[in-house]
C-alpha cells in the first residue's frame, strides 16, 4: 500500500529525501543481497542505482509468484489477430518454461554478459526469450520483427550477439512473411558472426533449419532447466535500440536493479494495479512499451499480462477486455483512432471490470481522448515518455487517493517520483522551450549507450554543462508541475507509436546517384499520429531524375515498408539558415 495520500506529498519525498524514497521503494522486489545505498555516482560520471545489492529479474518476475502461491494465476495471455489463436501461460507454466529455455541458451554456449538478439513478434516465446536471458544473466536485444536485412545487420554488428532468435514468419495482416530471407541476407552483410541461431517454427511458414547453424526452439526448451542466477543491480539486463536526433541507431541499456524497482512502483502508483490484476498493453514486444508493460512491469507486479500480435480491432480489444476481465488498458493514439474509425458501426462498450485506460507514443489530442472517454465510459489520459526513460517523465496516478486534477487530464500529467524537469527556452523570456531533466535520472532509466562493446556515457543527451538530460522535446511547465507538450525535434518522427529518426531516412535517400539533397519532416497523419514526407532536391547534372517510386522503394528496402513513406515531394532548393542548416520547420509551411 502506498504511504501517501496526495500528489504533492509523493513528489516532495522523492525530492527531498531521495535515498529514504528509493530505499523504501526497493522493498518491493526480493533480493539476494537488498541494497543500502540507493544511488552513486560511478567513475565515470554516470550514476548506478542499488550498486550494493544483488537480485534476479527473472526470479522476481516469475519463480517468486509461484513460490507465494500464484502458480496456477495467468501470468501471460496472447492472442494473434494474424491467425486467430490464444494461448494462457500460468506463472507455474511459465517457470518450466523459461528454465528450460534458458539451459538451452546455456547448451549453446550464452553466459553472463553475452548478447541475445531476438528479433519476433509478439510472441509467448519472445516473452520466454526475455525472461531466459534475464535468468541466465545473458542482455537480450529485442529488435522489430519487420526490420530489412541492412537494418538487422546495423544491430547485429552493433551488439555483437551470441545467439540470434527468430520466429519462421511474422505477418502483415494475415498474410504470413518468411523472417529466413532478412535473417540470411543481414548475416551476408555483417562483419559479425552468431555461434547459432535459433527458429521458432511456424505452421503458417516454416523454415528450413540450417545444419550446425540453427536449432528449434522448443525442442531447447526441453533442456535441463538453469536456475537464476545472482546478478549485481548494476548489471545490464537489455539493449534497446532507437533513433535520436543524430540519426544513428542507439542501444539504450537497461539495468536490472533500478529497472525492477521503477517498474513495479509505477504499476500501482500510476496505473492503480495489484498482484493479480489483469494489464493489457496493445504494443509489440520489440518496442519499449512492450518490454515495460507487456512483460516486465505486469510480471514483477504478480499481475496477468494481455499481450497482442499484430493490429487489433476495436471489436478485439473489447473483447480481450470483457474476457479477461483487465483493469488497465495501455495503448497508442494511433490504435485509439483505428478504434473510432470502426467504432461508428458500434455501441459504446460495456466493460464493468475496466478501471482506465492509457495512450502514450504521439500526441493524443484532447477530441480524441474526449471521444475514448464516450465511448469506455472511463478514464482516458495521456502520459509522456520516452524509450530512454523505459517509464513514464509526467503521468496522472490512479493509485493514490487523491483524485487527479480534471484540468491536468487532457494533457500529459505531472513528473512521475524523482523526475525533476526544467525549461531552457530558445528565447530570452519565453516560458516554453526544450524540456529536459535534472541528473541523475531516476531508477529504471537508461544506465548508458552500448557503444564499441561496452556502456558508455549517454553524452549525445546531455546538455554542454553536463547536469541535465536533454528530451528533445519542447514544452512549458505550470506553477502547479504540470507540463504541456508543445512539440518535439523535428528531426524525429513517431510513425504509429514508432520512433524513426529523419535523418536516419535522409541519409538513405541521398544514396540514391540522381539527388542532390533532401529533408524528411512528420506531417500529421490521421490514423498513424504522423507520417513522414521527403523533400528531394534533384542533380540537374544527373543522367535522369528521380522517381518517388525509386526513392521509396529504397528506403523500404532498408528500413521496411513500417515507415510509411509514400509521399516525394520534388524542389528546386531547400530552405537553410545562413550556417548552411536546412530548417525543417520552414518544409511544413511551404
Amino acid at each position: 500500500m502506498l504511504p501517501w495520500t496526495t500528489y504533492e506529498a509523493m513528489y516532495d519525498a522523492a525530492l527531498n529525501q531521495p535515498e529514504q524514497f528509493w530505499l523504501a521503494a526497493a522493498q518491493r522486489v526480493t533480493w539476494k543481497q537488498a541494497p543500502v545505498t540507493a544511488c552513486r555516482t560511478r567513475e565515470d560520471g554516470w550514476h548506478d542505482w542499488f550498486p550494493d545489492a544483488t537480485l534476479n529479474t527473472c526470479h522476481n518476475a516469475v519463480d517468486r509468484h509461484v513460490e507465494n502461491g500464484r502458480g496456477e494465476q495467468a501470468a501471460l495471455i496472447w492472442h494473434s489477430c494474424a491467425i486467430k489463436e490464444r494461448q494462457v501461460v500460468t506463472y507455474r507454466e511459465l517457470q518450466g518454461r523459461v528454465a528450460g529455455f534458458a539451459g538451452g541458451l546455456r547448451a549453446l554456449g550464452v553466459g553472463q554478459g553475452d548478447r541475445v538478439l531476438i528479433a519476433m513478434p509478439t510472441m509467448i516465446e519472445t516473452a520466454i526469450a526475455m525472461l531466459a536471458c534475464a535468468r541466465i544473466g545473458a542482455v537480450h536485444v529485442v529488435v522489430f520483427a519487420g526490420y530489412a536485412g541492412p537494418e538487422l545487420a546495423r544491430r547485429i554488428d552493433d551488439v555483437g550477439p551470441k545467439v540470434i532468435i527468430i520466429a519462421s514468419c511474422s505477418f502483415q495482416g494475415q498474410t504470413p512473411v518468411a523472417s529466413a530471407p532478412a535473417l540470411n541476407e543481414a548475416l551476408a552483410k555483417t562483419t559479425h558472426r552468431p555461434q547459432a541461431c535459433v527458429i521458432v517454427q511456424r505452421e503458417a511458414c516454416p523454415a528450413s533449419l540450417l545444419p550446425a547453424r540453427d536449432h528449434d526452439f522448443r525442442t531447447l526448451e526441453q533442456s535441463a532447466p538453469a536456475e537464476p542466477v545472482t546478478l549485481r543491480s548494476e548489471d545490464p539486463l537489455y539493449i534497446l535500440h532507437t533513433s535520436g536526433t543524430t540519426g544513428h541507431a542507439k542501444g539504450i541499456v537497461r539495468d536490472n536493479g533500478g529497472h525492477a524497482i521503477a517498474l513495479a512502483l509505477s504499476m500501482e502508483l500510476i496505473y492503480g494495479c495489484k498482484p493479480g490484476d489483469t494489464f493489457f498493453t496493445t504494443s509489440d514486444l520489440g518496442w519499449v512499451v512492450g518490454h515495460s508493460y507487456g512483460v516486465y512491469a505486469p510480471l514483477l507486479s504478480g499481475c496477468t499480462s494481455v499481450i497482442v500480435e499484430g493490429g487489433a480491432s476495436a471489436s478485439a480489444i473489447c473483447a480481450l477486455c470483457h474476457e479477461h476481465e483487465v483493469k488497465c488498458l495501455f495503448t497508442t493514439p494511433t490504435q485509439m483512432r483505428l478504434m473510432r474509425q470502426e467504432s461508428r458501426n458500434l455501441s459504446g462498450a460495456i466493460l464493468p471490470a475496466l478501471a482506465r485506460i492509457f495512450v502514450a507514443g504521439e500526441y493524443a489530442d484532447p477530441t480524441l481522448l474526449e471521444w475514448a472517454r464516450s465511448y469506455f465510459r472511463k478514464p482516458v489520459v495521456n502520459h509522456w515518455w520516452q524509450t530512454e526513460t523505459g517509464w513514464s517523465i509526467t503521468a496522472h496516478f490512479f493509485g493514490l487517493p487523491e483524485r487527479e486534477p480534471v484540468p491536468l487530464m487532457n494533457d500529459i500529467g505531472r513528473p512521475a517520483p524523482g523526475f525533476r524537469p526544467a525549461i531552457v527556452p530558445s528565447m530570452p523570456g519565453e516560458q516554453s522551450g526544450e524540456i529536459v531533466l535534472s541528473l541523475p535520472l531516476p531508477p529504471g532509466c537508461l544506465a548508458g549507450i552500448w557503444k564499441n562493446g561496452a556502456i558508455r556515457v549517454p553524452t549525445a543527451y546531455l546538455d554542454e554543462t553536463g547536469q541535465y538530460y536533454r528530451t528533445f522535446d519542447e514544452g512549458m511547465i505550470e506553477a502547479s508541475r504540470a507540463v504541456h507538450m508543445l512539440g518535439r525535434s523535428d528531426d524525429v518522427i513517431k510513425v504509429a507509436g514508432r520512433r524513426i529518426s529523419g535523418v536516419q531516412v535522409e541519409k538513405i535517400i541521398a544514396t540514391h546517384p540522381a539527388v542532390h539533397a533532401c529533408a524528411v519532416v512528420a506531417i500529421p497523419d490521421e490514423l498513424r499520429g504522423q507520417r513522414p514526407v521527403a523533400y528531394v532536391v534533384p542533380d540537374p547534372e544527373a543522367e535522369y531524375a528521380p522517381s518517388s517510386e525509386e526513392i521509396i522503394a529504397r528506403v523500404n528496402e532498408v528500413l521496411g515498408r513500417w515507415i510509411g513513406l509514400k509521399e516525394v515531394r520534388f524542389v528546386r532548393h531547400l530552405p537553410t539558415t545562413v550556417s548552411g542548416k536546412i530548417t525543417r520547420k520552414r518544409l511544413l509551411v511551404s
